[in-house]
């Protein structure tokens, strides 16, 4: 599948903000090379649309023959963490997603799938999305710095704008030195009203990290080694693996099937 992105281009760093800038690029240098080379990921090798399609449909056929009948005597449980929520946090089924900001085809699904979901699910009360951090720091330099900025914006209780920012502009700043992307980071964050300074100091402080390092552990615990990764349910029926930007229609059937348990 292929992409169309915008040319490269710089963003001047605010006097105000470079000192706290440098600090980040510090603490990003050292996690990003703690994290290199630890994670791969097997969908971002896929170059055409039609050929990610068909092993989304192919993949949908297996799931409808391996959905339980009836509930499994040791339901697969998965962590939610404490992450990031959208929707009800008391709705029945759990999507819970391990996803990458800088990844096109977790770009993919937020703008192309999410808001089906979001109409016919979760603002309906009967699904919810836990939000979790798996940025692939080997080919994406800039995943990491942007789940601290949403990390920030949450800790301000704007996960959702800043979420929803990062993935339709991801072509803004997904080539940009990471400098340059922190700082456009810090524009988004001005736009969307934050306390600047509140904001700033987060995110120089890397005071998230932590946070998205044990989010990458336990994804990897799963199983999950490539973004974005699905696993939809809840402890009582258990949680299907879903892999990959797949289509409304494989949640769609999986939810259904589920709500009806």
């Amino acid at each position: 599948m292929s992409f169309e992105e915008e040319p490269n281009q710089k963003v001047s760093v605010k006097k105000s903000t470079f000192n706290g800038m440098i600090v980040m690029i510090i603490i990003l240098v050292g996690v990003a090379a703690f994290f290199a080379g630890s994670y791969t990921s097997n969908f971002n090798q896929i170059s055409e649309e039609d050929l990610d399609d068909a092993i989304a449909k192919l993949e949908l056929e297996l799931l409808q023959n391996q959905l339980p009948t009836k509930q499994p005597s040791a339901p697969v449980k998965i962590s939610t963490d404490d992450d990031p929520i959208i929707g009800n946090p008391n709705a029945p089924i759990t999507i819970v997603e391990f996803s990458d900001f800088q990844c096109p085809f977790c770009a993919r699904f937020h703008t192309q799938t999410l808001p089906l979901i979001l109409e016919e699910y979760i603002e309906q009360g009967k699904v919810k999305l836990v939000f979790r951090d798996f940025p692939i720091q080997s080919i994406h330099p800039n995943a990491l710095p942007a789940s601290v900025a949403a990390e920030c914006a949450n800790e301000q209780g704007k996960f959702r704008e800043m979420h929803d920012t990062l993935f339709e502009k991801q072509n803004e700043w997904n080539k940009l030195d990471t400098v340059d992307a922190l700082s456009l980071f810090n524009q988004y964050a001005t736009d969307m009203k934050l306390d600047q300074e509140e904001f700033d100091s987060c995110l120089s402080s890397g005071k998230f990290i932590p946070e998205i390092k044990k989010d990458l552990d336990d994804g990897r615990e799963y199983g999950v080694s490539g973004t974005p990764g699905f696993f939809v349910g809840n402890d009582i029926v258990g949680y299907v693996e879903l892999k990959g930007a797949q289509p409304f229609e494989s949640f769609k059937k999986i939810i259904d099937a589920q709500l009806d348990a």
